[in-house]
């Protein structure tokens, strides 16, 4: 399934800086940045609950928020792109 994850933390202080670079690096092991606070996470049902309780243990819900919409199956017929960058294919090939 498709989950669109984005988030919005605090730095105000430095423990802020902190989660907010955890959480990025989080969501980059498990799906393609899209925008700054964006990202496009192809995860089987499994694994998106141990993501999903890895963020939620990372955040500060007194100074966060978290978004996840979950675009499913057929994701393709949801997800339109324009501008400059590249339109991501979550199914496509990696090249590292």
């Amino acid at each position: 399934m498709l989950v669109l994850v984005t988030y919005d933390v605090s730095t105000k202080k430095p423990d802020g800086v902190r989660r907010l670079s955890k959480i990025a690096k989080t969501c980059c092991r498990y799906g393609q940045r899209v925008q700054n606070s964006v990202f496009e996470c192809l995860v089987p049902p499994d694994e998106w609950v141990k993501f999903r309780a890895q963020l939620l243990k990372i955040y500060d819900r007194e100074e966060d928020s978290l978004r996840f919409y979950f675009l499913g199956k057929k994701w393709q017929s949801k997800v339109e792109h324009h501008g400059v960058k590249e339109g991501f294919n979550p199914e496509g090939p990696l090249i590292f």
